[in-house]
């Protein structure tokens, strides 16, 4: 019975409703005051802890199951302390032994190749998403994609950080956390074809319902990285709203238009931002920007601006 929550029953005795007490750890009826029951479980969150040791201490259980690891971090991890119970340090003999112990510890939590391939593409998911500054919730759902290719055959005759790339790519529009391909091959160690070609395979392969990055998701970081006041963000926002859900984005790459819009906003506003300062921060051509920040003036408003 979880004390967090109230009871959801009613008193054996006269039908009142049941609520949990969690200082006694007792569920008590409302009505006449019955103890319906007295060992229930609190499955709240731990006591405040303000270093590791005290966190040891008071913990009532391990770390939570992580689907970033190969085995759900469900295995047993021997620590790296050459130190006892109480302290004192071990003697050479049992710093030997306890060495050979973590290394066949290390051994055995790999069973098979399976495994392996799961923990190899496992750190090489966590690299990437380090590098391109993603969420934890993007590399759970990256390693969720990746162990789905695997259990359904996927991965044979791919390499392991093509699918793992591909799984990224994936994960972040998924999460509406979008990356261009480019960024993501340039922190991969695969070329982008195979990567795009993967891509392709475990979209349609394990049914992804990924909808079209939105070029308004990419605002935000290119208008951080070029210290953008908000006026000019606002400007650009308002003007791929005016073309959302048109014909005029099909076919067209969202950053590409993102980068266009903001070169647009920041003619309007007065900013002075070139075309390669926004080429640079968004890995979009500067003949693209131009060519999109043209037509978007001309489908927005019919307005021109002169570079």
């Amino acid at each position: 019975m979880d004390l967090a929550t109230p009871v959801r029953q009613d008193c054996p005795h006269c039908g009142e409703g049941i609520t949990a007490d969690p200082k006694r750890g007792e569920a008590v009826c409302t009505g006449c005051g019955t103890v319906v029951d007295d060992e229930t479980v609190d499955h709240g969150p731990e006591w405040t802890a303000y270093s590791a040791a005290e966190y040891q201490e008071i913990a009532r259980t391990g770390s939570p199951t992580s689907p970033t690891m190969h085995d759900k971090g469900l295995s047993t991890i021997i620590g790296s302390s050459n130190t006892d119970a109480a302290g004192r340090q071990l003697s050479a003999r049992k710093r030997s032994q306890m060495s050979r112990l973590r290394r066949w510890n290390e051994r055995c939590r790999t069973r098979d190749a399976k495994e392996r391939n799961l923990k190899q593409a496992f750190a090489e998911i966590n690299r990437m998403a380090s590098a391109l500054g993603l969420p934890k919730s993007v590399r759970e759902t990256a390693s969720v994609i990746y162990r789905r290719a695997v259990n359904d055959g996927i991965l044979i005759g791919r390499s392991i950080e093509g699918v793992a790339s591909a799984a990224i790519y994936a994960a972040a529009r998924k999460e509406h956390i979008p990356r261009t391909l480019d960024e993501v091959t340039s922190v991969s160690r695969v070329e982008r074809t195979r990567i795009a070609r993967a891509y392709r395979t475990i979209a349609t392969e394990l049914g992804l319902q990924i909808e079209p990055a939105d070029p308004t998701a990419y605002l935000p970081r290119f208008c951080s990285a070029l210290e953008c006041p908000q006026s000019v963000q606002r400007q650009a926002h308002d003007l791929l709203e005016t073309v959302a859900g048109t014909t005029f984005t099909s076919g067209k790459h969202p950053a590409g238009l993102a980068a266009a819009a903001l070169y647009a906003s920041a003619c309007l506003t007065g900013e002075r931002i070139t075309q390669q300062e926004i080429s640079n921060v968004s890995d979009i051509t500067s003949m693209t920007i131009r060519t999109h920040y043209r037509e978007l003036m001309a489908q927005a408003n019919g307005t021109d601006c002169v570079d």
